[in-house]
Formats: C-alpha cells, structure tokens, sequence
C-alpha cells in the first residue's frame, strides 16, 4: 500500500468516526425531546382524567348550565382524540393542531369555572374544591412540562443547525422539532373591571 492509499484510508475511517459521535449526540438529544415530550402528554392525561370527575360533581347542582358542561364534555373528546409520537413533533401543523385542541380544553374548563362562581352551594361542595385545586396544580404542571420540552427542543434544534453537524444531520435522517407556542391571544393584557 502506499501512502496515499493509507492517508486516505485513515481520513475515511476518521469521518466515519465522526459521524459516528454525530449520530450518537443527535440520537441522545433526540431521546431528550421525546422524554420531555412524555411529560407533556402525562399531565394533559391527568388533566384529562380529572374532567369526568368535574363534570359530574358539578352535574349535582341541579340548575347548572347544562351548556357549559357539554362544552366541556366535548372539548375533553376532542383533546384526547389527538394523539402525537415522536415521528409526529418534526410536523408544526400537528403540534400547532393538538395544542389548539389543548387549549379549547382549557378554555372549557375556565369557563365552566367563572360560571362555578354563581353557585354557591357548589363552592362550598369539599370534593369540588378538592377537584378544583387538583386542576390548578395540575395546569401548572402543563406549563413547567412545555417549558422543559421547549427547552429540549432548543437544545436539539441547535445542535441540529450546528456546523458540520447540520451537513451529516441531513443525511442521517434527523429533522427539527416543533415548539409549543404562546396560546393565541396571549400577548395581550386582560382587562380587569372591578365595577
């Protein structure tokens, strides 16, 4: 063999190693996203499933608007009914569509709690409040796992666009994830009347 032959072989067996590192640091922040991806998913679940529980607290009060708990009903159906994987996250119209489903969820559930406010007697009902904190801690838990999926979407993201990695990206097959959005509307200051 002659040296051309060996400087060539050695530069091959080099870029094969490197690429080799690439693929295993994208395939580890890869698994990062889909396991904060995870989280998010578990605790809309457990939003999910303290809905029914609501609902039906709430159905005892016998004059409550019937409307609002249907709305409820549905927008619970319609955001279970999505579902996403990790094939799914590279697809910003499909993470934009389950968020939107998320939020109806949530608007749902505000609604039907300002209308909660009129009936007193459903105030003061113990499993109803218990639901109602459950819910609470349960939305603040939504919002810490979308900031910490964000954050590993970031950091993939980054080192997906990174040079060189972005030229072996491409050809591994890797692709960028979606990131959670503010909720439309959001950037707006709510107006407060105390009249």
């Amino acid at each position: 063999m002659n040296i051309k032959t060996l400087i060539g072989v050695g530069a091959l067996v080099l870029l094969v190693i490197y690429g080799i590192n690439i693929n295993n640091g994208l395939v580890e922040k890869q698994e990062s996203v889909n396991q904060a991806w995870s989280q998010v998913e578990n605790q809309y679940q457990r939003r999910a499933d303290l809905v029914p529980n609501l609902v039906n607290t709430v159905k005892g009060a016998a004059d409550f608007e019937q409307q609002t708990l249907t709305d409820v009903v549905e927008a619970r159906s319609q955001a279970s009914s999505i579902q996403l994987n990790a094939e799914d996250l590279n697809n910003p119209q499909m993470v934009q569509q389950f968020q939107q489903a998320q939020q109806q969820l949530s608007g749902a559930l505000s609604r039907l709690l300002v209308t909660v406010e009129r009936y007193p007697e459903l105030k003061a009902n113990q499993n109803f409040r218990d639901l109602q904190t459950q819910l609470e801690g349960t939305e603040n838990r939504i919002a810490t796992e979308r900031q910490r999926y964000n954050e590993a979407v970031q950091s993939y993201n980054t080192d997906l666009r990174r040079f060189p990695t972005n030229l072996f990206a491409g050809i591994l097959g890797f692709d960028q994830k979606a990131y959670f959005e503010a909720d439309e509307g959001a950037e707006e200051v709510p107006e407060v009347n105390f009249n």
